[in-house]
C-alpha cells in the first residue's frame, strides 16, 4: 500500500510539470510566402461607332455688331448646310462663341483697336461614322474657315472590358512564370490583383483651315478614314512563388 501511494504521489507532481513544459513551447512558425510582383496589359481593338468634329466660322469688322451680324449669317448657314447633309438637330451643339477686340502695335504708341474677331463654333456628334467626309464638306462649302478635333470612337466600351481585363491578367501570369522558370521555382497562386488604366489610344485629331477655291470642293468629301478604337487595360499582380 505504500508503494502504490508514493507512485500516484509521484504522477500527481509530474503533471504540473508537464503541463508547464507543454505551454512554454513556442509555437511552430510557417515560414513566411515569397512574392513576385508584375504587370500585365490587355489591348483590344473596336470599330468605331461614332465620330465628333468641330466647325466654325470667324469673322471680322470694324464694329463688334458688324463682326457679329457676318458672322450669324455665316454659322446659320453652315448649320442648315450640315442638317440639310443629313444632321440631326440634336447632334449639333454650339460648343464655343467669342468676341476678342483686334488690336494694331506701333512703336512708341499705344496699341489701338482696329476691329473685333468674333467666333463661333459647333461641334457634331453622329452615330453614322461614314457621313464624316460629306458633313465636313457641306460645313466647308456653307463657310466654315475653322475645323478641328476630328474624332472616332467607341460609345459603350463596357464589352470589351471583360475581354480586355482577361488578357491583361494572362500576360501578368506569362511574365510571372518567365521570371520564375529564370530562378528556378514555378508560380503559385495570385494573391493580389489590382487594375490599373490607360486611355484609349486613338488617331490623331484633325486640325484644319478650310482655304480651298470653293469650285472644287461642291461635288467632292473630305477624304476621311476611321481606322479602328484601340483600349488598352492593365493589371498589378502578386504571385505566389514556389
Amino acid at each position: 500500500m505504500k508503494r502504490l501511494a508514493m507512485a500516484a504521489m509521484v504522477a500527481a507532481m509530474a503533471v504540473p510539470v508537464l503541463a508547464q513544459t507543454t505551454a512554454g513551447t513556442p509555437p511552430r512558425q510557417e515560414a513566411p510566402l515569397e512574392m513576385i510582383s508584375v504587370a500585365g496589359e490587355g489591348r483590344v481593338k473596336l470599330n468605331p461607332d461614332r465620330v465628333r468634329f468641330n466647325v466654325g466660322v470667324e469673322t471680322t469688322a470694324p464694329t463688334p455688331s458688324e463682326a457679329l451680324e457676318q458672322n450669324n449669317a455665316k454659322i446659320k448657314a453652315v448649320i442648315d448646310a450640315l442638317r440639310g447633309a443629313g444632321a440631326k438637330s440634336e447632334e449639333i451643339q454650339t460648343s464655343n462663341f467669342s468676341i476678342h477686340p483686334q488690336f494694331e502695335y506701333v512703336e512708341s504708341r499705344r496699341p489701338r483697336i482696329i476691329g473685333y474677331q468674333v467666333t463661333n463654333t459647333v461641334t457634331v456628334t453622329r452615330d453614322v461614322t461614314s457621313d464624316s467626309g460629306r458633313l465636313l464638306q457641306a460645313a466647308v462649302n456653307a463657310g466654315v474657315n475653322q475645323a478641328s478635333g476630328l474624332s472616332f470612337f467607341v460609345a459603350d466600351e463596357s464589352p470589351a472590358r471583360e475581354q480586355g481585363l482577361r488578357a491583361a491578367y494572362a500576360d501578368a501570369r506569362a511574365k510571372a512564370e518567365t521570371l520564375a522558370r529564370a530562378a528556378g521555382r514555378t508560380v503559385g497562386r495570385a494573391v493580389a490583383i489590382t487594375e490599373g488604366g490607360a486611355p484609349p489610344v486613338v488617331g490623331p485629331p484633325m486640325y484644319a483651315r478650310a482655304a480651298m477655291a470653293e469650285s472644287k470642293m461642291m461635288d467632292s468629301s473630305v477624304p476621311v478614314e476611321q481606322g479602328q478604337h484601340e483600349l488598352t487595360f492593365t493589371v498589378s499582380v502578386v504571385f505566389e512563388m514556389r
